[in-house]
């Protein structure tokens, strides 16, 4: 088949090398786009050498509107929930180009309950299907390519089997697949993230209660991990979840729920612990120095929201910083993608030092914050550490280490629910 990939997301990109690879001509197509990986919106290295090595092979390549060829089967829509506008105008170009309808119409972006219905009263006479965008950042291919089942909004039975040929290199098992109305599937995606939120947030309110009791939240994860009903994903206790899309679906989701008139206040309740969480360590550090923080310099390892990407949006790293600033502290930061988006976004400041290394980031300051779990942190050399800092504080935002292993080499330690 031949896809035209329409917006610069995760999704996009992945959705792109993985079609290219199973044999599909793809096309990476936009006005804005240049001929350049750069184009997306990721860093994480599993997709741009996907899509290097795919580009260097027949399948794959840029494009512009105008060039597009006239025979594509599949349009494929995937835009972040802000960029709404720009689907609204590719479609509005699309339906001025001179094109044999119907074609099939894939959107992959989300827009909220009926975002699809939004983009078909555009291209009204195109068959559209919704395709929920369930690509987790961290490990973006894997998380696509290795889904046991994949939902999809389907209106008219006779577009299954063009999807199942499209997608069949993937999910070639019948099971695999799961057919719903469009407005079903865009109800399942939100609430998919509502229910990821709820496990997040529920393990950060009980780390508050096991603190009071004197018991590791951690042992306690465990424990509900090990039984079966409940698995292990999204337990961990932390400072807190962010990413632009995760955390608009659960704001979408929320406001979906109160627009019906239904009193609920647990997505509610779920967002608001989260927001607090995000003050967890700032607080502690507040609670520790006994408010006095004027004059003080605090280093932060990690900026983006999770490990292997390098966005920052919702992250902890923002209420954090404010929260520094605002008491007159000074920060020194280090995280291995993220710097360029901070700098970005906050610039040249008296009171933020960009660190490449993370030990430099440590000098002469009188506390460590760990904000992202980066595998490079979790090994430390606390000699080096030691020496480096001005007084041995370190607050684990994230639980990666043993909390009596550190003390033991000499250092104060605070974590979460521990």
């Amino acid at each position: 088949m031949k896809i035209a990939i329409f917006g610069t997301t995760l999704y996009a990109a992945v959705t792109a090398a993985l079609m290219a690879e199973c044999g599909h001509y793809v096309y990476i197509c936009s006005e804005d786009l240049s001929e350049s990986l750069d184009c997306f919106d990721t860093k994480e290295q599993d997709v741009v050498q996907a899509l290097e090595k795919q580009l260097k092979g027949p399948f794959l390549q840029y494009c512009n509107f105008a060039s597009l060829p006239l025979d594509i089967d599949v349009y494929f829509f995937s835009y972040n929930p802000v960029d709404i506008s720009k689907a609204f105008a590719m479609a509005e170009k699309l339906k001025l180009k001179t094109i044999i309808h119907p074609k099939l119409m894939v959107n992959a972006s989300t827009f909220g309950l009926k975002g699809t219905q939004k983009l078909k009263e555009i291209l009204s006479e195109d068959d559209w299907v919704y395709l929920p965008d369930t690509v987790q950042e961290g490990h973006a291919i894997l998380s696509v390519s290795s889904a046991s089942k994949v939902i999809i909004g389907c209106d008219d039975i006779k577009l299954e089997s063009k999807l199942k040929e499209m997608l069949r290199p993937l999910f070639p098992r019948e099971q695999q697949y799961l057919f719903m109305p469009v407005v079903d599937a865009e109800f399942t995606k939100l609430s998919i993230s509502g229910m990821l939120a709820t496990r997040i947030s529920y393990m950060n309110d009980l780390a508050v209660v096991a603190e009071k009791l004197g018991i590791d939240i951690s042992n306690v994860r465990d424990g509900m991990a090990a039984d079966s009903r409940i698995g292990a994903a999204y337990l961990y206790a932390g400072a807190g979840f962010g990413g632009e899309n995760f955390s608009h679906d659960i704001l979408t989701l929320s406001n979906t729920i109160a627009g019906t008139g239904i009193k609920s206040r647990l997505l509610d309740q779920v967002w608001e612990i989260n927001e607090q969480q995000k003050e967890f360590l700032f607080r502690k550090l507040w609670n520790y120095f006994h408010g006095d923080l004027a004059g003080k310099t605090v280093a932060i390892w990690g900026a983006s929201f999770k490990v292997n990407t390098s966005s920052t949006h919702f992250s902890p790293i923002h209420i954090m910083l404010e929260a520094l600033w605002a008491q007159g502290v000074k920060v020194r930061l280090h995280d291995p993608q993220a710097l360029d988006e901070i700098f970005e976004y906050y610039g040249d400041r008296d009171d933020l030092t960009l660190c490449a290394d993370q030990y430099q980031a440590a000098d002469g300051t009188h506390a460590l914050c760990i904000l992202t779990a980066w595998k490079q942190y979790w090994s430390l050399d606390y000699q080096q550490l030691k020496t480096a800092m001005r007084h041995p504080l370190i607050l684990d935002g994230r639980n990666i280490y043993q909390p009596d292993y550190v003390k033991g080499q000499g250092f104060a330690y605070i974590g979460v629910g521990r």
